[in-house]
């Protein structure tokens, strides 16, 4: 089992699929990376993590307990699909409204404006949470925004 060092490195980017699942290949890479005690600053089962479980109808405890076990993400995604069910349009449908979401709220668009004049201020094409993770990602581990 490869184990990303987040420590070292970002996990993957949230627009990696996996199944037509956004965001499980980086919950999963941080999942592993807690285990391990490789996280950094990334954290397991965040907000994000829990939109895509809250979709599903998982729990942070059993995708944890499938890491612990070693599987892999062939793995895991088999034993999701055998408890999900959920169509593959509806997983596609969900994925894109993933990859285009914004701040839909005051308190949330202070959050992402305020983070975004920390990382990238001279940068107006960052809309989504997404182009937010990215360029966190990238800027955290050395990058100019």
């Amino acid at each position: 089992m490869n184990i990303t060092d987040l420590t070292q490195r970002p996990p993957r980017n949230p627009r990696v699929k996996l199944g037509g699942y956004v965001i499980l290949p980086r919950m999963l890479d941080k999942g592993r990376a807690q285990l391990a005690g490789k996280a950094g600053e990334y954290h397991f089962a965040c907000p994000l993590d829990q939109r895509l479980l809250s979709f599903t109808g998982l729990s942070a405890e059993e995708i944890s307990n499938l890491l612990k076990q070693g599987k892999s993400d062939t793995e895991v995604l088999a034993w999701i699909r055998e408890r999900v069910n959920k169509n593959e349009w509806e997983i596609a449908a969900w994925s894109e409204y993933q990859n285009r979401r914004g701040p839909s709220d005051n308190e949330s668009r202070e959050h992402y404006n305020e983070s975004i004049q920390k990382l990238a201020p001279d940068r107006d094409d960052l809309v989504t949470w997404f182009d937010l993770l990215e360029i966190d990602d990238y800027v955290s581990f050395g990058g100019a925004a």
